[in-house]
This record gives structure tokens, sequence and C-alpha cells, in this order.
């Protein structure tokens, strides 16, 4: 198995823990993050997601704080990459920059916008349901 420039394999295990920076308050509530996180981009049909392994917890807010950019960090929502596979998605290692990774194999249903929302709500319901909410 290759390895990655950050160090970690260039496959994500299935017991690897993955991270969903929450940047949007509209994204979770005191309980749980929302299906909402982790909708794909318009743009390229992805989740964006980090691999944060073991880090201690000031490795895995710096690492957060990248994702981020210049937009507010609110928390995260922990899970493993078996989580996506399960809902029939895929994760891939997608660096750089390091850590980074990508939940690919969205339904797109360009003839029926509301369908392919409807079908990826459903999906990331599955997710989210199997997150860990961690609020800074």
């Amino acid at each position: 198995m290759a390895t990655l420039p950050s160090g970690l394999p260039d496959r994500v295990g299935d017991d690897e823990d993955l991270a969903r920076f929450l940047t949007q308050s509209s994204h979770f509530n005191a309980f749980m993050a929302k299906p909402s996180a982790f909708m794909p981009s318009p743009t390229d049909r992805k989740t964006s997601v980090s691999r944060h392994g073991s880090d201690p917890s000031d490795a895995f807010w710096a690492l957060g704080r990248q994702a981020a950019g210049g937009r507010n960090l609110h928390g995260a929502a922990v899970f493993k990459a078996h989580v996506v596979r399960s809902a029939q998605l895929q994760v891939l290692a997608d660096e750089p920059p390091p850590r980074h990774a990508v939940i690919t194999g969205w339904p797109w249903l360009e003839k029926d916008p509301e369908l392919q929302k409807a079908k990826q709500k459903e999906l990331a319901s599955q997710i989210a349901s199997r997150a860990a909410l961690v609020l800074i």
C-alpha cells in the first residue's frame, strides 16, 4: 500500500476516524450534526472530510481551522469510514491538503433535482445518525 505525503496510507481504512468540520450553525443542533452537514457540493459532487486518527485534541482542532479557512469553526461530526461505505458511498484519500479525503458516489439525477436531493439527504442522514458531535 502506498503512503501519502501526510504519512497516511492511500486507502482509507474502514476503522479510520473521519471528521466533517462544521462551519455553519445550521449544520448541527445541541445533540447531533444534521444531514445537511454531509450533503455533497454541487460543484464537484463530493463531501470534504478529514482523516484525523488518534491525533491529540490540539492537532485535531488545528486540522479543523485549516479546513474551515476563514469561516467560523463550530465543531465537528466524527464518524468511522465504514459508516460511509455502509451507506453505499465511497471515501477516498484526496491530498493535498494533508489528511484530506472525500465522500463520493452520491446520486445525481439531472432530470429530477428534487428526487436527487431526497436521495442524497437519505444517505446523509445515515451518516449523521452515526456521527458523534464534538463542539468547540
